[in-house]
């Protein structure tokens, strides 16, 4: 995909000042930044989809400009805010964005990128001083685009958003024609978080398949690229995408944890299921959905938290287990719980004829609970704030 680079003209009376738009190659702009170097001064570089413009972009590129002397604006092409946003987005093309951007004052260059990361157009432009959002720090900048700035020596800056101001809040109001609505004339949307086969997932779409379950499924996101739940979702045409969350297999990386709230929040999702789902949820994804973050596990909490909750407690010799249903939150498995179902161990079970009876317990108290809690979804703090 081309870069493109729109430069203001002269505001004429006979007629509305037009947007000159000429193809602009990143080494270009990689001389402008030496050039502005030798003078001493500095570019300003930072990137986004800006799919719909709003006071919380244009006061953050009006911070952006003051931090140097040009500021170069990057934003993702139409294909690659598919692929980051879903396919509802963009809601303006590339082309429209770029002009929008660079009818503004403090911008002084626009470029467009194709793939999802800008690293190699960082590596190009060598920019002295990036700019990102205050939904950002440091440490949840993606590591290719971080190792990119490092390795130019650029400074980073985060600067503050403003609160209330996002694109995903301002579809949401206009979707439901209620600033404060979380959701009007429409089903909640679920996005549904798995490392595994899918059992429950295959649960909740059955559930919502026989009306069981008012909602619908927004995205499906996976951690692990081969996951049967990511294969299952593709067969019913629902999107779902695996998304790196970093080398532990238990814990997200800063930068994973952010992605995945970014993506969740993308996607409208009114309320996030963990369905056998491995990692524990830090910071930005407890941020981004408080409240709104549902897990199923294996046991009768607060009893056997963990992984293999079914295995400790056969080795326990426990009478009885079960599954609950609980809210996440920074405890491992220590969440507000919502409901239980009761499992007997029999004399005769083994770890996996144990795990086999919870899980159909699974099956049925999961989609129950969820159309209960759907429910008071309304009294809870909007989504996008």
């Amino acid at each position: 995909m081309g870069e493109v680079e729109f430069a203001m003209q002269p505001e004429t009376s006979a007629s509305p000042r037009p947007a000159r738009h000429a193809v602009a190659d990143p080494g270009e702009l990689g001389a402008l930044r030496d050039e502005l170097a030798r003078d001493g001064r500095r570019m300003v570089f930072t990137n986004g989809c800006f799919d719909l413009l709003h006071v919380g972009h244009v006061r953050y590129l009006e911070q952006a400009r003051a931090l140097g002397d040009a500021l170069v604006v990057a934003i993702n092409g139409d294909a690659s805010v598919r692929s980051l946003k879903g396919p509802s987005r963009p809601v303006q093309p590339e082309q429209e964005r770029a002009e929008i951007l660079a009818a503004l004052g403090c911008v002084d260059h626009v470029v467009v990128f194709g793939s999802e990361r800008v690293t190699e157009l960082i590596r190009r432009i060598r920019p002295q001083v990036y700019a990102k959002g205050g939904d950002y720090t440091p440490e949840t900048l993606h590591p290719e685009e971080r190792s990119a700035l490092d390795e130019c020596g650029c400074q980073i800056n985060i600067l503050p958003l403003v609160e209330g101001r996002s694109t995903s809040s301002t579809l949401a109001r206009l979707e439901s024609g209620d600033p404060s609505a979380v959701r009007s004339g429409r089903r909640p949307r679920l996005g549904i978080l798995g490392s595994g086969r899918g059992s429950n997932f295959a649960a909740l779409v059955g559930a919502i398949a026989g009306g069981a379950l008012e909602a619908e499924i927004a995205l499906v996101l996976s951690d692990r690229e081969g996951a049967g739940i990511l294969d299952h979702a593709r067969r019913l045409g629902l999107p779902a995408r695996h998304v790196p969350a970093g080398d532990h297999p238990l814990r997200f990386d800063a930068a994973g944890n952010k992605e995945y709230a970014d993506r969740l929040r993308a996607a409208g999702v009114d309320l996030v299921v963990l369905a056998g789902f491995m990692r524990v949820l830090k910071g930005p994804m407890l941020e981004a959905f408080p409240g709104r973050i549902i897990n199923i596990h294996p046991s009768l909490l607060p009893a056997y938290k963990g992984l293999e909750a079914w295995r400790q407690a056969l080795e326990d010799g426990a009478s009885e287990t079960g599954c609950s249903v609980h809210l996440v939150n920074a405890e491992v498995d220590g969440g507000e719980v919502l409901a239980q179902a009761r499992v007997p161990v029999l004399p005769d079970d083994t770890a996996e004829t144990l795990h086999a009876r919870i899980q159909e317990q699974e099956h049925r108290l999961l989609p129950e609970t969820l159309s209960q809690y759907l429910r008071r979804l309304p009294d809870l703090p909007p989504i996008g704030r």
